[in-house]
């Protein structure tokens, strides 16, 4: 190939070689049309991404954040709302409204898969909880992380003070429960003869007297291996009751009902006995015995003392001697004739 020889003046450049310097040309405007063809290309792809992100911040992040919401809300229900409420007072355990602002997220993580763990190790604010609510054991939590968020979150959304955002402004999150159900006298009547065993579990759960008791004088006594359920709607409210019998948190609860759950219709029913008991506490102290218990006792008594002088008389009109003494006599009789 012939080497290329240019001469460059100062003033107008005098190119030799139209050939080249054409060629020359068309590259350079190659290279114009390519660096077009790129910025446009690039400028495609830089719209195609922001429109994307603009989407997902506009559809797709408020979708999710609503179902981790949901979530979230089922989980609570499900296995918190029993003792715990959301700034609406002491239940079994803390209130928990603002959990989030009061302790660090990898504390509540850990405190919900495992409190006595926390507890055990030492940790102040653990051990303080634990001594302020009567040393009732909260039950250790199979929940993943994701699971645990999903329930912080939820606290967050429904904490005072806190704005929701919007992903949560715009998922369609509506209630979807169920009218309120009136209570009936039927219904109270239905709870008070599950609780007593008089009317059997649609799934053959093990009765509530079994285990609690209720102090009415129309209620049978109960056992006394778990709480008195006298005055429990007051301390619970009718959530934490319902919350309870339809999903217990507690291990010897869980267990015993495990296979075995009671229907919507029965815990209602159970729920609306045990606020019928607890209003109408303050006038029914429960059985009192005393006199009648003792005066029964004392004829149950006199009962068995006249039934077993009887069976001793009848079974016994003679000495056992006199028999023995007449039929020795009436042998020696017949041995004397012979």
């Amino acid at each position: 190939m012939m080497r290329s020889v240019f001469k460059v003046s100062t003033g107008n450049a005098d190119w030799k070689r139209p050939r080249k310097v054409a060629i020359l040309r068309q590259i350079v405007e190659v290279c114009h049309i390519l660096n077009a063809r790129y910025t446009v290309k690039r400028a495609f792809e830089r719209t195609f991404i922001l429109s994307a992100i603009l989407f997902w911040s506009a559809f797709c992040v408020p979708r999710l954040a609503c179902a981790q919401q949901d979530e979230g809300e089922k989980l609570f229900k499900q296995s918190c709302t029993a003792c715990h409420t959301i700034n609406q007072g002491v239940r079994l355990g803390p209130d928990l409204v603002n959990i989030h602002n009061r302790r660090p997220e990898e504390w509540t993580v850990s405190f919900i898969k495992s409190s006595q763990s926390i507890i055990k190790s030492g940790d102040p604010y653990a051990v303080e909880l634990f001594e302020k609510f009567n040393k009732m054991v909260m039950p250790d939590n199979n929940f993943t992380d994701p699971q645990i968020l999903s329930i912080i979150q939820y606290i967050a959304a429904n904490s005072p003070g806190e704005s929701t955002g919007a992903a949560v402004s715009q998922c369609d999150c509506s209630s979807t429960d169920a009218p309120a159900q009136s209570v009936s006298e039927e219904n109270i009547r239905s709870g008070q003869m599950l609780f007593n065993g008089k009317k059997r579990f649609t799934n053959n759960g093990p009765t509530c007297h079994s285990c609690h008791n209720i102090d009415r004088a129309d209620v049978t006594a109960g056992g006394t291996l778990a709480k008195d359920l006298t005055n429990a709607h007051s301390g619970l409210g009718e959530a934490g009751v319902k919350a309870i019998i339809g999903n217990a948190p507690f291990p010897a609860m869980a267990k015993a009902y495990d296979g075995k759950p009671l229907t919507d219709q029965e815990v209602f029913d159970l729920a609306a006995f045990l606020q019928y008991v607890d209003r109408d506490s303050a006038s029914n102290n429960g059985p009192y015995y005393g006199a009648r218990l003792f005066f029964s006792g004392l004829g149950g008594a006199v009962v068995l003392f006249g039934l077993f002088a009887g069976v001793r008389t009848r079974s016994k009109k003679r000495c056992v001697n006199h028999e023995i003494y007449e039929r020795q006599i009436k042998s020696t009789w017949e041995d004397s004739n012979k």
